[in-house]
């Protein structure tokens, strides 16, 4: 029961962070979330076993990669309010678009697609055990 507390607890942090690197406005948040994203990813490798993947992704993400990326975000000289000027003028274009993409998950990638009635059925011999 604890491992389905920490792994929803692990899956909540990486979506919120996640949503919060694409939603950011400023820069240097968005690349702090995804530092936080790839915390939680680390956390789920490790609630599965793989410790080597766990601790690669941080250090090699967090501690290589992230760095950079924070370098030369805070080197560049970001102007938020020209930032925020265009927005409203494509947020109808980028919902017909997030709509649209949702379409295509759930009718590509929806649970009737994982199923298993695309597989024969076993043969009575291995159902029953002998």
């Amino acid at each position: 029961m604890a491992h389905k507390i920490i792994f929803y607890g692990f899956s909540f942090l990486t979506l919120i962070a996640a949503l919060s690197v694409v939603l950011s406005r400023h820069p240097v948040r968005a690349v702090l979330s995804l530092v936080l994203t790839f915390f939680g990813a680390a956390g789920l490798w490790l609630l599965l076993q793989a410790e080597f993947l766990g601790i690669v992704l941080i250090l090699v993400y967090v501690g290589a990669v992230m760095v950079l990326f924070l370098f030369v975000v805070m080197m560049l000289d970001v102007k938020i309010a020209a930032l925020k000027e265009g927005f409203t003028a494509y947020a109808g274009v980028g919902v017909m678009f997030a709509l649209l993409a949702l379409y295509f998950f759930m009718r590509f990638i929806g649970p009737e697609n994982f199923g298993l009635s695309e597989y024969a059925a076993p043969p009575c011999g291995e159902c029953r055990g002998k």
